[in-house]
């Protein structure tokens, strides 16, 4: 039996369903899984590529992507920082302004960074974007 590493759409559709457009995202799965039908590297479509495009745009730090250190979130800047307000408002606004001009097949209408317990004595964190 095959065993699957990552199936990659558990929580949302795989395939646009949408009336509105006919066209197909692709890329390449960087996980290098083999096609057991061509033998070639799986690709990922759709609903499925935007949303690993959109999780790679947010974890990019500045100078991650040679010759364009522009394209950068800066949500790991926060990583060690205290979880304060100011900081869930900096992350926020990290997190719409990198979608928001690298990702146009994204319509960023709200992102919420909260943290459930909201005490400053750890940096436990819940990211939701919509």
């Amino acid at each position: 039996m095959a065993k699957t590493l990552n199936p990659g759409f558990d929580d949302a559709q795989s395939v646009n369903q949408s009336s509105r457009t006919t066209f197909l995202y692709k890329d390449i799965s960087l996980y290098f899984t083999k096609n057991p039908v061509t033998g070639d590297v799986t690709e990922v479509t759709d609903v499925q590529d935007i949303k690993r495009s959109v999780r790679n745009l947010v974890l990019t730090n500045r100078f991650d992507r040679p010759f364009h250190p522009e394209i950068a979130s800066r949500v790991r800047e926060s990583l060690f920082e205290m979880f304060t307000p100011v900081t869930m408002v900096n992350i926020r606004n990290a997190i719409e302004e990198v979608l928001t001009i690298y990702e146009p097949r994204v319509s960023v209408t709200d992102v919420v960074v909260s943290d459930p317990e909201y005490t400053f004595q750890d940096n436990k964190s819940d990211h939701l974007i919509h």
